[in-house]
């Protein structure tokens, strides 16, 4: 460094010192502290979850009875379609870039993530993302109706002009979701503390590892995807244009080779929440660390297999069929392994019934149900029945819902007091526990009924035999809306204040919560935050 760089930089360092660090909005909008920027992703995803809970609010309201009343049917699709979009990439992806952002450091033991900068931009081009998608439904034509996996030919020749925005908006996101994955990279390969060796990482740092490398894998063929619907609908290409000598089912395969991995980029790091949160009120050490490692690392793979079970009616080979049959049964092997290594984490400890560990059991019995689900759906003969009717829609919410957003809620309440200093109102927690455990199955457990029936998905009317269960399941939806209020609640009393968290803060758990979440002798985070 020359000595007038020297100079400058010192000059920089003494002027921050007098005018002291950055407050209000240049705090946040500058920042490169990994934990503000945890926190902007977890408020950001927390506020898309609620805008995308609107509208599955909507979706409800109009199935709550058969005929049209509420909505008009397009209007219908395009909620159904931006319902989905932002719950996946607004919602899910964000809240764990979230809990990545605020607790690989600490656990790893280093002093920041490794990209500060490209963590910054990482996050704040997301609002303006889904800005863009958000503003689409107020443009002439409406917002984009083709589903959230937007299949050709809906999305090329079936659509209107919101198409280049919707595809502006998905670019951004994966530019997102990719500086995201390489700054976690780095930061675990480079910045764990000396001893920590990998077999002594947490299992939430090796499920975020694992899931970084599957963004990074995927996140270029959504764009390559979504590139092609927008040369199709407005460069005069025909990449799935049969008439130009392209072919739709190619859409289908390059969306789910991208979309399988994706939704087990969705539920991994939901494993390493619950690898984290079961030790600690079992009293016990995690059962099987290793095979769980190799268990996260197997699903990652497989997930490059098995995209065309998503496929089955497209009219592909019967090798074809079989293959992606038995590669999708496969797949549930290590996925039974981690639920069986948190059974046995549980049995015969002492365990204690906190709000984290109740969302923790949850999640594991209701993601083996919507794991067992996902098994019939692999089944090719049995799936030419289940096939895009209200089936699937119960399986994937079974997956997504009580698997990734109860994880998330689980790591919400099992950080929270780490995050803020201050304890939250276990009455209040346990209040919405409980109202979200009932009604989310009042809400998706008969939609594996009417879908057994017959009744199709994405669709504004239905006959009307399937009147009685969906207007249960429209009941259920309210109510597990209305019970994330409570949430809302719960965080913001938390945030505001109260009652301080001891330095350990899960005393009955003997503040055992991060020795036992992982073998690595770590002890940076015990001391609670500071708090002004």
């Amino acid at each position: 460094m020359t000595s007038s760089t020297q100079q400058a930089a010192l000059d920089q360092e003494h002027e921050h010192d007098h005018h002291g660090p950055a407050t209000g909005i240049k705090r946040w909008l500058f920042t490169t502290n990994h934990k503000d920027i945890g926190s902007l992703y977890l408020l950001f995803s927390l506020l898309m979850f609620l805008i995308g809970g609107g509208m599955a609010m909507v979706i409800r309201a109009e199935l709550f009875q058969p005929g049209l009343q509420l909505v008009d049917p397009h209007f219908f699709n395009q909620m159904t379609t931006v319902h989905g979009l932002i719950m996946v990439f607004g919602a899910v992806m964000p809240a764990f870039t979230g809990l990545a952002n605020w607790m690989v450091p600490m656990m790893i033991g280093a002093p920041d993530m490794a990209l500060p900068r490209m963590n910054n931009w990482s996050f704040w081009i997301l609002p303006f993302a889904f800005l863009i998608l958000l503003a689409s439904l107020f443009m002439e034509g409406g917002g984009p109706a083709f589903g959230w996996t937007f299949y050709a030919p809906l999305s090329t020749t079936y659509s209107n002009d919101n198409t280049a925005l919707f595809v502006f908006a998905v670019h951004i996101m994966g530019v997102s979701s990719i500086m995201g994955a390489i700054n976690v990279i780095v930061t675990i390969v480079n910045m764990r503390a000396p001893g920590m060796t990998w077999m002594k990482l947490p299992l939430f740092v090796w499920t975020w590892l694992i899931t970084a490398f599957l963004l990074i894998a995927v996140m270029p063929v959504l764009a390559g995807a979504v590139t092609m619907v927008l040369t199709d609908k407005y460069f005069g290409t025909s990449f799935f244009d049969a008439a130009g000598g392209g072919d739709p089912v190619m859409f289908q395969h390059i969306f789910w080779f991208f979309g399988h991995p994706e939704v087990y980029i969705m539920i991994l790091p939901a494993f390493g929440v619950i690898s984290t949160i079961v030790p600690t009120f079992s009293r016990k050490k995690l059962f099987g660390y290793a095979s769980m490692v190799y268990a996260t690392s197997s699903i990652a793979l497989l997930s490059f297999i098995v995209w065309a079970h998503h496929m089955f009616t497209t009219g592909m080979p019967l090798a074809g069929e079989l293959f992606f049959m038995y590669a999708t049964m496969l797949i549930s092997v290590p996925t039974g392994v981690k639920v069986f290594n948190w059974v046995a984490t549980m049995w015969r400890g002492s365990i204690s019934f906190e709000v984290p560990m109740l969302f923790a059991i949850a999640f594991i019995v209701l993601f083996t149900l919507g794991g067992f689900s996902g098994l019939m759906l692999a089944i090719t003969p049995a799936d030419f029945q289940y096939h895009d009717t209200y089936f699937v829609v119960a399986h994937f919410h079974y997956v997504l819902v009580t698997g990734a957003v109860f994880s998330i809620m689980a790591a919400a309440y099992y950080w929270l007091p780490k995050w803020t200093g201050y304890m939250y109102s276990e009455t209040l927690a346990k209040w919405h526990f409980w109202l979200s455990l009932i009604s989310v199955n009042i809400l998706f457990f008969p939609m594996h009924f009417v879908g057994l029936a017959g009744m199709p998905r994405r669709i504004p009317d239905y006959a009307l035999q399937f009147a009685d269960f969906n207007a249960l399941i429209s009941i259920g939806g309210f109510a597990f809306g209305l019970s994330q209020l409570l949430f809302v609640a719960v965080v913001f009393k938390c945030i505001a204040g109260g009652q301080r968290a001891p330095a350990k803060v899960w005393d009955g758990a003997e503040g055992l919560e991060w020795e036992v979440a992982s073998p690595a002798p770590y002890h940076t985070f015990s001391t609670p935050p500071e708090v002004k």
